[in-house]
Order: C-alpha cells, then sequence, then structure tokens
C-alpha cells in the first residue's frame, strides 16, 4: 500500500474527529467532494455549512450531492455564496466553539470551464483560517490542503504554514504531510485545537 494522497489524508484526519450529529464546515466547496464528505460524516443529525465566491462551484457541488444515492443519509447543507473571510459572521452564533472539522481546498476551481484566473488569496485565507479556529470545539481540526505549484499559491502556502507554525502550542497542535522531493507538490497542514 502507498501512502494517501493529500485529499484522502486530510478526510482520513477528519473522519477521526467527526461523530453523527456533528457541525462541519467547508471553507472551499469547489466541486463539493469535501462538503458531501462532510454531510456523510456528520449523519443525517448533523449540519454542514459551505462557502464559495463562484456561482458554478456551487451548481456543481449541488449537482455531486443530488448525484448521492442516499441523501436521506445526509446531514443538512447551507451552501454559502460568501468568501471564507466572512465565515464568522455568517454562521449561526451557537456554533462557537461546537464545530467538529472544517476543511480548506485552496487553490482554484478544479472544472474545465472555471476560470482559473479566481484562486484562493492569502489575506482572506489567514482571516478565515483565524475565524475557523475560533468556531472549533476542543479537538476539533482544521485540514488545509495547499498547492504551491500554481500562481499564487506558493505565496499562499508561505502565509499559511507561518500562520500556523505561530500558533502557540497551548492553543493547538500543528502537524504536515508534504511530499518532500518536489516542492511544488501539493500539501496538507492539520490543526487540532487543544
Amino acid at each position: 500500500m502507498g501512502f494517501l494522497s493529500v485529499l484522502s489524508c486530510a478526510h482520513q484526519w477528519t473522519a477521526s474527529r467527526l461523530q453523527p450529529g456533528d457541525l462541519a464546515i467547508d471553507a472551499t466547496v469547489g466541486t463539493g467532494a469535501d462538503t458531501l464528505f462532510l454531510a456523510q460524516q456528520v449523519g443525517r443529525r448533523g449540519q454542514v455549512i459551505g462557502f464559495d465566491i463562484q456561482s458554478e462551484a456551487l451548481t456543481l457541488a449541488q449537482a455531486r450531492i443530488r448525484k448521492q444515492n442516499d441523501e436521506a443519509k445526509l446531514g443538512s447543507i447551507s451552501m454559502l455564496q460568501l468568501s471564507h473571510d466572512r465565515m464568522a459572521e455568517a454562521v449561526p452564533e451557537s456554533w462557537l466553539g461546537a464545530v467538529g472539522a472544517v476543511m480548506f481546498n485552496l487553490g482554484y476551481l478544479p472544472s474545465e470551464s472555471a476560470d482559473s484566473s479566481i484562486i484562493t488569496e492569502t489575506d482572506s485565507t489567514i482571516a478565515a483560517l483565524e475565524a475557523a479556529l475560533a468556531l472549533l470545539r476542543p479537538r476539533g481540526i482544521i485540514t488545509v490542503v495547499l498547492y504551491p505549484g500554481h500562481d499564487g499559491g506558493a505565496q499562499e502556502a508561505e502565509a499559511v504554514l507561518d500562520w500556523s507554525s505561530a500558533l502557540s502550542v497551548e492553543q493547538a497542535q500543528v502537524v504536515m504531510y508534504r511530499q518532500l522531493q518536489r516542492e511544488t507538490s501539493p500539501f496538507l497542514i492539520g490543526i487540532e485545537k487543544k
């Protein structure tokens, strides 16, 4: 058996933290893979809120979720056409300190018809990470998949590394999953709240 992809690893780490009935956030909906995964993990008593600035992403995600064979087993899903940096104001106040997982898959929308010049921006990503950490419950997790190989991706990855490395050990534990031989390969950061 080989190493897991960064996306599979993010799913594995997240699955180990979520229980039926939990609250979860997909900070970057994209094509909806993480949104659907989170809804499956929290089950029909749980709730998922997803964020994306592109209407095309939300349309793709809704189509993916509709294809799911047994939607009755999915958690409640709300998708908002908002930047992830507005997360704190957009989720219910009762979610503060109660969220089990927040997933970020940064970069651009991986769709043939998408405008690849629309990418996640460093400033909004750091603001969203701050909000996500405040929303997490103790032992909740943030996963961040980073893509340093595209224009703007290396700068964003460096900023996320700097931000997460500066978190105190009393606040969170931070780990990284990365192929070391290729500087531009995607990698994963996991942040567990203390």
